[in-house]
């Protein structure tokens, strides 16, 4: 990524670094004094950061880290949570469904880089990305049982998903921690690096992303997650009849590399 130069669509977050370079966004949860923890501001900032990625058609793939080596996310904001009933705490736990889900329904591939504990609203963060790289360092979990909670932010839905029904509910019913190495095993990370070369990786994978056709990219996002076949087949179409189709495959047959514009 030297030498490149920068873009700079930026706008000021109290709780979080925004930066893109190329074609990247990097998302930085910035309280290290806090090991990132989501507050109810911080996730409200994560929607606009999100968004401003999803708007800005120079960026193709989004990273999204924490601040420090300790903690990715370590979890929630837990004196937000203390004084939650049964009315507010629906409430609370609906507000951030939305802004992971809108995170899973970018439309732009989101890459976690977790540099160290993902463990609650942590978890559930790194689970609603796209793809996920772990530092070996990295811890993740769901403890809100030892808390007297469940996870509210999509945890008990991506998790298995991810590694299974009954291996999720091993970690959901007994709150205990993985770690990044057992993560890689059970599939709820894609790959184990060392810490100095987590953000290096990431980059490396995003950019070997972002120079494919961008549509067809976030075609097949859709298509994965899909309950029908059929309905691949019309997804399929829609990329035939798109402009990156044709220079992507005239590029093929010309032996050159394509020059993709979105379109």
């Amino acid at each position: 990524m030297k030498g490149h130069a920068c873009h700079n669509f930026r706008r000021m977050y109290q709780h979080l670094l925004y930066a893109t370079r190329d074609s990247i966004a990097t998302i930085t949860v910035n309280r290290p004094l806090v090991r990132n923890a989501l507050s109810v501001a911080t996730v409200k900032e994560l929607a606009a950061a999100f968004d401003q990625a999803k708007t800005d058609p120079a960026v193709r793939v989004v990273i999204l880290t924490g601040a420090g080596d300790k903690a990715f996310v370590a979890g929630a904001d837990i004196s937000e949570i203390a004084d939650l009933d049964e009315v507010s705490g629906a409430e609370f736990s609906r507000q951030g469904q939305a802004v992971f889900d809108s995170i899973e329904a970018l439309g732009k591939p989101v890459i976690a880089a977790v540099n160290g504990y993902a463990l609650g609203g942590g978890c559930e963060l790194a689970m609603a990305c796209t793809l996920r790289i772990a530092a070996e360092t990295a811890v993740f979990g769901q403890p809100e049982v030892k808390l007297g909670l469940i996870p509210g932010y999509g945890g008990t839905q991506r998790m298995p998903r991810l590694i299974g029904k009954s291996r999720a509910l091993q970690f959901l019913l007994t709150g205990e921690t993985i770690r990044a190495y057992d993560a890689l095993m059970l599939g709820l990370v894609d790959s184990v690096v060392p810490p100095e070369s987590l953000l290096s990786k990431a980059e490396a994978l995003a950019q070997q992303i972002a120079s494919n056709a961008p549509i067809a990219v976030k075609l097949c996002m859709q298509a994965v997650n899909l309950v029908r076949l059929s309905d691949e087949a019309a997804l399929f179409g829609k990329a035939c009849g798109t402009e990156d189709m044709k220079e992507g495959t005239k590029a093929f047959l010309e032996k050159r590399a394509p020059q993709f514009k979105g379109r």
